[in-house]
């Protein structure tokens, strides 16, 4: 046999090419290792993580991880190397330290692949020349006649026979190895043009093991390098391919990883699609087909699906059958869920798709042992996480918090700093419950690469209030608009950074004081509004913010007017309609009643003023009404200049929409108020053929955005005609069903029901 071959008699190394993350290999790669019992293992992987390889014995280690290398200057720029239980790399380095016995990394050590500027995640497996790359497993199964390469790979390797006692453990990887050389000997490199470098260093590392245990050593890796590393090639051509690489410094730990995470491709370019099957198959030793309908039928009981045993013992016949039909050694994961759809999900894809991401898939993640080395911030951020119980989950899930507790505070800050880190960890989404401000909801979520995010924000501080005030104060003094001082603001009040507030507020001032656009000045107002709001719920002291937010809203009372009077156009003025929304809100929200005056004033200027839009003017109008400011009297006087004959079409049209748009309530409005609604009803039907074809879209949206019980009710109303009888009835006749005055014992049947529901809103 030719030396480097795999078999019991190679004169040379024992070879194991394998499929990353392959269950088979895995399993493959043990029974070679026992058969053959190597005096070393040398795997495929950077050498950088050779010191880390220790802490894959410790009982804290819980795969899936990776092996994380970032620049040590840049951590943005890492690459993973993940291994699950299942993954031969992970089976191969447990069989050597359960024997003490040497096991290396023998790839292209990181500082080189990660001072390419193009690599990255997944910098172990090459790539970044554009090149397109041969996807030999996808070669191999169109071969064989296969269209999916997964079922291939499952029948060749994962199904494989002969595992009797009289079976050639090696025999496998003979003939991936062989089949690896043809693909090599047709398509040379592939489109992998940096594996050449990578196995010029893998035949360099093991020259020295040749040196130090002469052929007596075991190489796991990639099954594409098997025949490339047992090329005859001198050193001194590997040291040519070697020589003048960039290089960078790095530094290396392991981190968790995700069954979700490993059916991406990623680390070693080999993502796959069914990590969670794979698990089961791996952990399966006997019935895995039986085992793993158990586990689906669970999961459907869980969700109240009806699924009993007999269910199962159907689903494993037809899985049985459908494999047998098909030709294939044993029933794959399309057999399995084939029959889980026609048995257990009544032909439905909807319980299916649920299968396939919690157990095909899976939201497993690992775990690794404390004495892994972290950035200083990673350590105070678990330590924060255990004394919170707020423990990392691969599983999206929602947390649902009460500012009012303790504990609750701490993880909102503890949340919204990370954050300010662009550690997004926890999204904050909208409570389905009280909206007071001392209620918050987060979706949380931990993703593997957020550990580059921590490494990356080390550079702030050693702990997570540190960093995020250093960053904070950096973000501030770099900031460019004000809208981007008040948002960050409001988002230290919400972390809770009272030191870096100082930095903020002056930078804040110095915006404002240079800002002298309205639209900016009204964008920033609504920001710092709610960061008042908030800075009480969670006892932070924000008086100069008070006095900014005072002076901001004061320059915007005074230039508000003459910028709504400028001639502007239709989108100009739905801009400021908005902003108009905004300050008003804000408004409401500070503690100042003659700052509400004040504002009350400039809503009466827009109301009452000819030059500014009516959609302004609408609005306006509106505000006042529902703050009680402005007399129905005086509302219907100004509909009915708004509306008059002498009023363009379009502008009367902007008032309309302004006054009764559909998100502001004003459907509701003209259902209670048949005056107002009379005014519009007569101005629509006086509107000539020819504008009314132009504001027919304006008028759609308007009440278009009206719920569906609103438009009916508005469409009976103006079908009885004014004063509510049919065809216009005179007034004073009640609508159909109403009596024409209120009958007091009906009313007072129903003030008992009416205290017990108050008395139960209030508990």
């Amino acid at each position: 046999m030719s030396p480097g071959t795999a078999g019991k008699d190679a004169t040379g190394p024992l070879l194991l090419g394998v499929r990353h993350h392959g269950p088979g290999s895995a399993r493959a790669v043990r029974a070679a290792l026992d058969a053959a019992r190597p005096a070393a293992v040398l795997i495929e992987g950077p050498p950088e993580g050779d010191a880390l390889l220790p802490l894959a014995a410790d009982p804290g280690m819980r795969p899936p991880v990776a092996l994380l290398a970032h620049a040590a200057d840049d951590p943005g720029r890492a690459a993973f190397w993940p291994l699950a239980d299942f993954s031969p790399e992970w089976t191969a380095i447990r069989w050597a330290q359960e024997r003490d016995l040497p096991v290396r990394f023998i790839d292209l050590p990181a500082a080189h692949s990660l001072a390419v500027p193009e690599s990255g995640e997944g910098a172990g497996e090459g790539g970044g020349d554009g090149a397109v790359r041969l996807d030999p497993l996808a070669v191999l199964a169109e071969t064989a006649g296969y269209e999916d390469p997964e079922r291939w790979w499952e029948d060749v390797v994962e199904h494989r026979g002969g595992s009797g006692p009289a079976a050639d453990p090696l025999a496998v990887f003979e003939a991936l190895g062989e089949a690896m050389g043809a693909l090599r000997e047709a398509y040379g490199a592939g489109g992998h043009h940096r594996d050449l470098v990578r196995e010029a260093y893998m035949r360099q590392r093991m020259r020295a093991a040749r040196r130090e245990f002469g052929d007596a050593y075991a190489v796991v890796c990639g099954a594409w390098h098997v025949p490339a590393l047992r090329a005859r090639t001198t050193a001194a051509a590997d040291k040519a391919l070697l020589t003048g690489l960039p290089k960078v410094k790095v530094e290396t730990t392991w981190v968790p990883w995700t069954h979700r995470r490993l059916a991406r491709a990623g680390g070693y370019g080999a993502g796959i699609t069914s990590p969670g099957w794979y698990a089961h198959l791996f952990a399966a030793r006997d019935r895995p087909v039986e085992r793993w309908l158990t586990k689906v039928a669970g999961l459907l009981r869980e969700e109240d699906r009806q699924v009993s045993p007999a269910h199962v013992i159907e689903a494993v016949r037809l899985a049985d059958t459908l494999a047998a039909m098909r030709g294939r050694p044993e029933p794959g994961l399309t057999e399995t869920l084939e029959a889980v759809r026609a048995v257990m999900c009544d032909g439905s894809d909807i319980p299916l798709a649920l299968i396939e991401d919690r157990l095909v898939v899976g939201d497993v993640l690992g775990e690794v042992p404390d004495a892994a080395p972290v950035v200083p911030l990673q350590r105070d951020l678990t330590r924060q996480q255990r004394s919170l119980r707020l423990k990392p989950e691969a599983q999206d899930r929602e947390l649902e918090l009460d500012l009012r507790k303790d504990t609750d505070a701490a993880k909102s800050l503890l949340l919204h700093r990370l954050r300010l880190l662009g550690i997004d960890w926890g999204i904050p989404t909208a409570s389905r419950g009280s909206t007071g401000t001392f209620r918050e909801t987060w979706r949380l979520c931990w993703e593997p690469e957020l550990a580059v995010r921590v490494a990356e924000a080390g550079i702030w501080g050693t702990t997570v209030l540190g960093a995020a005030t250093a960053r904070a104060e950096a973000d501030a003094a770099g900031a460019t608009e004000l809208g981007e001082v008040t948002a960050l603001a409001e988002r230290c009040l919400l972390a809770g950074l009272s030191a870096a507030l100082p930095a903020v507020l002056r930078a804040l001032a110095d915006r404002a004081a240079l800002d002298t656009d309205v639209a900016g000045l009204a964008k920033a107002l609504p920001a710092l509004a709610r960061s008042l709001r908030y800075g009480d719920v969670r006892g932070t002291d924000a008086a100069a913010l008070a006095t900014v937010a005072a002076g901001l809203a004061e320059r915007i009372c005074v230039a508000l007017p003459p910028a709504c009077a400028a001639g502007l156009d239709a989108d100009a003025a739905e801009e400021l309609r908005g902003h108009v929304d905004g300050v008003h809100g804000a408004i409401g929200l500070l503690d100042a009643e003659t700052l509400r005056e004040r504002w009350a004033a400039v809503l009466r200027t827009l109301a009452g003023r000819d030059t500014v839009p009516g959609l302004i003017r609408g609005r306006a109008a509106r505000l006042l009404l529902d703050d009680g400011r402005l007399p129905p009297e005086e509302t219907a006087r100004l509909m009915g200049l708004s509306l008059s004959p002498a009023c363009a079409p379009a502008d009367a049209a902007g008032w309309i929409e302004g006054f009764a748009g559909g998100a502001s309530g004003g459907g509701t409005l003209l259902v209670h108020d048949e005056r107002l609604l009379g005014l519009i009803d007569d101005w629509l039907v006086s509107v000539p053929e020819r504008a009314f074809v132009d504001v027919l879209p304006l008028l759609r949206r308007t009440f278009g955005g009206y719920e569906a019980g609103v438009r009916r009710s508005l469409g009976e109303l103006v079908r009885r005609g004014p004063g509510g009888g049919p065809a216009g009835v005179g007034a004073g006749v009640a609508p159909v069903g109403f009596g024409s005055e209120l009958d007091p014992v009906r009313a007072d049947a129903v003030v008992d029901l009416v205290h017990l529901l108050l008395a139960g809103a209030r508990r």
